[in-house]
């Protein structure tokens, strides 16, 4: 039998996404600064690249919070 559909802890579970999420960027971002002179520029790119899709995650999660919210009221 499937389980019921329980959604009462998406939201800390979406926090919980978005929060490392944007370690991961900060991580990055770090890395970047801290390796420019010995990174080649594909890696640099690759990196970028990354957080760029980190971003879009982000308001992706963000929207999904809010439809959460829009939905237990």
């Amino acid at each position: 039998m499937a389980k019921p559909d329980n959604r009462a802890d998406n939201v800390e579970h979406l926090q919980n996404s978005i929060d490392h999420t944007i370690e991961n960027m900060n991580e990055a971002e770090d890395y970047l600064s801290e390796h420019a002179d010995e990174i080649s520029p594909q890696e640099r790119e690759q990196v970028e690249s990354k957080n760029e899709r980190r971003r879009e995650s982000l308001d992706a999660f963000r929207s999904e919070i809010k439809d959460e919210a829009e939905n237990q009221q």
